[in-house]
Parts: structure tokens; C-alpha cells; sequence
């Protein structure tokens, strides 16, 4: 049985397409799920700390008294990890910081005289506050830290909260490594919680933990639940960030074994995962397929079982007739990442097709972990197609923009026959008369 579900796109039926693009949102937006993350919503909201210290009895078997939520001081100069690690977060923390330093110089004030007399433009700031979610469970994630920290830190947001699950070992320990991160990027309100109460608990407030006006970070579907559900209340997130998913588009100038290695590398996060080859040659996904088993063999039971859920059941390959059969099948399919593994002479053509991706990432030497750890483009990115109308967290993501305007008297003389004419149209005679009085004046 080869590794990889395939299908070909030409003879696929509609309804299988879309099944094949529809990945992750039912398990997100199910009803049994949505009442259960519900009760854990309005608990929190009812009770505050004592319902967050309760779903972390309940879900994560750890008992800790309020007081306990938040990383104290010590905790955080106390954490530490080992040399190379250290090194590594050093070095992810600064091609981040570079990149986002980068939107920031782009996102400056700005403003124009779009008619005589009349000047337009924005005032770009920051949010106020966010609550940063980093998730814990299958495995600890401070790369996520990072990439969710540096960009809040970039943008200057003046409040931070950071929350994320402790360590699955029932110490109730929070990973060394997200302290650290923590540490060197400057932010001191660390909570340990469960995911689902931690997005509630951020969302409203409690005696212990800071309430914010966006919440960001990628989880499980019970997080990304919380996250949409809070949207009720208020509350500013991004859609959606679920479990990891990829594309792959590969043509026969790929080397086989490097494919399989960066399909793995996605495939190994979860069985919620979704992977998927898209090529127009069946030899290179035979050529792959072989691969693939071999590496499988090297990889631990519990990764290599996601990983054949992630490249069997969820995903798979997908054969098309040429590139732009394959870039049409990735824009519809909307990937959190995509890597483009295709000829030289034919990367720019295929790159001004693709429109819809978290992240695109050129040749197989720009693999997906150099993107999900130190590349510096942002890796927390829409799943579940929703790269079809968002991006991936930035320094943009923190800010917010206010349209100012300054007219003079000549140009709202000008501009007054529209405001009249138009407020009469829509029945608003206060709206007219606040134009009309002035040039009575005059």
C-alpha cells in the first residue's frame, strides 16, 4: 500500500473535491464541541480563576490554586534550556525581529491632498492589549512563542499576556524554553492554563489574568473553538488557527528523498494533520512513495502514525496535467504552508499563479522547518482555507489603523453638493443641513 491517498484532479468528481478542501473546519465548527467548549466559556465567565484552576483539574490533571497561574518572577530567571537552544532562540528571535522591524517601517503615518484643500490619510497604532496562546500537549512549542511574541513586541504592543498549557508530565510546570522566550523578549504576564479556559479567562478577565482585545496562536480544535466562540463576546482573533496542514508542488526536477523529507516534516505534527502532493508526474509520487516508507521507518511510532494519517486519510497526492492544473488546485485548496519544488526556468511562471497560501517557500532548500522555526516570515498561519482572506501573525496583526482627514473651507464648499444630494437621498436632513449651514455662513 503506497504511503500517499492519490487521487487525480481531472477525474475527481466535484463532491470529492471539495471533501479533499474542506479539511479541519468540521471538527472545529462541530455542535457537540461547541456546547462542550461553551460550558467551559461561560464557567469562566461565571467564575473566573476558580473555573480556570477547575479545567485544569478536569482536562489537564493538574491541580493548582489560583495564585499559581501566573509564572512568577523567579520561575522566569530561573529558566533555562540547554547552550544550543539558547543559540537557537537567539537566532530565530533576530531574523523575526528584522522581518517585522521591516512591515513596521512600511506601516508608517501617511497622508495626501487628494483635492485641493482636502488632506487624507491614516494613523497607524498599536492594539492596546493581546493575549498570545501558546499550545502544549502533543509536544512544548516555543518556536510559537516566539513567533507570536516578536511581532506583539515589534508593533509596540504596550500590554501582552501570554498563556499556554503546562508540561503534559502533571508537574504543572510550564516549559523552560517558553520562559526563556519570554524572558528575552520582555514579557512577564505568563499564565499556565488549559487552552479552551486560558482564550476564556484572556477574552474576559479574571482576578488573575489580564483581560485583552485580540487573541492570537494556533491549537487543537477545541482551542481554535474557543478562540471563534469568544468572537461573540467581543473579542478581536484571527481565523482560523488549526492544526498544521501543507501543500507540496513538485514537478520532475524534484529530488525525490528531499520531498519526502519536508512532507514528513509537516506530516509528523498530528493525526489532525493534512498533507498533500500536487504534481503533474506519477513517477516522481512513485519515486516519493518509496521514500517515504523508508524514512517512516526512522521515525518514532507515535510520529510516523500521524504522519500516515496526515499523507493517507487527511491528505495524500494529488496528480494534475501540468502547473497550472497544480497551481489552481493549491489556490482552491488555500494551504497554511506551501513549498514549491519545480524547475528554475519555471518558479517565477508558477509563482505569479498562486494567490492563496499562508506562506509560499521557493526550492527545496527553503524547507518547511526553516519556515517554522528561523526563517523570520511569519509561521503561525490560517488553516482550513482561510488563507483565501487572511495572513499569517506579523507586527500588522497588533495594529490598527485610523483614517484622519482635514478639509478646508474652500474644499468642503466644494465637496457640499454631494453631502446635501446624498443626504437627501437617504433621508438624513441633519446631515445635510450640517453642511449647508456652514456655506450660509460664508
Amino acid at each position: 500500500m503506497p504511503v500517499m491517498r492519490r487521487n487525480t484532479w481531472e477525474t475527481m468528481a466535484e463532491a470529492d473535491r471539495a471533501a479533499l478542501c474542506s479539511r479541519g473546519l468540521e471538527a472545529i465548527f462541530d455542535e457537540s464541541l461547541k456546547q462542550s467548549i461553551g460550558r467551559i466559556i461561560d464557567d469562566v465567565r461565571a467564575h473566573g480563576d476558580e473555573a480556570v484552576c477547575r479545567a485544569m483539574r478536569d482536562w489537564d490533571k493538574v491541580s493548582l490554586e489560583p495564585h499559581q497561574l501566573k509564572a512568577t518572577v523567579e520561575e522566569l530567571e530561573a529558566a533555562a534550556v540547554d547552550a544550543d537552544v539558547d543559540a537557537a532562540i537567539d537566532d530565530a528571535i533576530s531574523h523575526l525581529r528584522a522581518f517585522n522591524e521591516q512591515l513596521m517601517l512600511r506601516a508608517a503615518d501617511w497622508s495626501f491632498e487628494s483635492k485641493p484643500g482636502l488632506t487624507v490619510g491614516e494613523k497607524i497604532t498599536p492594539i492596546t492589549s493581546a493575549g498570545l496562546f501558546v499550545p502544549s500537549g502533543k509536544a512544548s512549542y516555543p518556536s510559537v512563542a516566539y513567533q507570536l511574541g516578536v511581532p506583539a513586541v515589534v508593533a509596540g504592543v504596550p500590554q501582552v499576556a501570554l498563556v499556554v498549557p503546562p508540561m503534559p508530565d502533571g508537574s504543572g510546570r510550564i516549559d523552560p524554553a517558553v520562559l526563556v522566550v519570554c524572558r528575552k523578549l520582555g514579557i512577564t504576564d505568563v499564565f499556565r492554563v488549559n487552552g479552551p479556559a486560558g482564550v476564556a479567562a484572556l477574552g474576559f478577565g479574571t482576578a488573575t489574568i489580564p483581560q485583552v482585545r485580540k487573541i492570537v496562536g494556533p491549537g487543537s480544535p477545541p482551542v481554535a473553538c474557543a478562540q471563534v466562540e469568544m468572537q461573540r463576546y467581543g473579542v478581536a482573533t484571527m481565523m482560523i488557527l488549526g492544526p498544521t496542514e501543507s501543500v507540496v508542488i513538485a514537478d520532475d526536477s524534484a529530488d525525490a528523498r528531499l520531498a519526502a523529507a519536508d512532507l514528513l516534516n509537516e506530516a509528523e505534527h498530528g493525526t489532525d494533520s493534512t498533507v498533500l502532493l500536487i504534481t503533474p508526474s506519477a513517477s516522481l509520487a512513485d519515486r516519493i512513495d518509496i521514500e517515504l516508507e523508508l524514512q517512516l521507518a526512522d521515525l518514532p511510532a507515535q510520529r510516523a502514525e500521524a504522519a500516515r494519517a496526515a499523507l493517507g486519510a487527511n491528505g495524500g497526492c494529488v496528480l494534475v496535467r501540468d502547473l497550472a492544473e497544480a497551481a489552481e488546485v493549491a489556490n482552491r485548496w488555500a494551504p497554511e504552508h506551501l513549498q514549491v519544488a519545480v524547475a528554475p526556468d519555471v518558479e517565477t511562471e508558477l509563482l505569479d499563479l498562486l494567490v492563496n497560501a499562508g506562506e509560499i517557500l521557493v526550492g527545496q532548500h527553503t524547507l518547511f522547518s526553516g519556515g517554522n522555526f528561523v526563517i523570520g516570515c511569519p509561521a503561525s498561519l490560517p488553516t482550513g482555507g482561510f488563507a483565501h482572506v487572511s495572513s499569517g501573525i506579523t507586527a500588522d496583526t497588533f495594529l490598527k489603523r485610523t483614517a484622519v482627514a482635514r478639509a478646508d473651507a474652500a474644499a468642503l464648499a466644494r465637496m457640499t453638493p454631494t453631502i446635501v444630494s446624498m443626504s437627501r437621498h437617504e433621508g438624513f436632513p441633519a446631515h445635510a443641513r450640517a453642511a449647508s449651514i456652514r456655506q450660509e455662513r460664508s
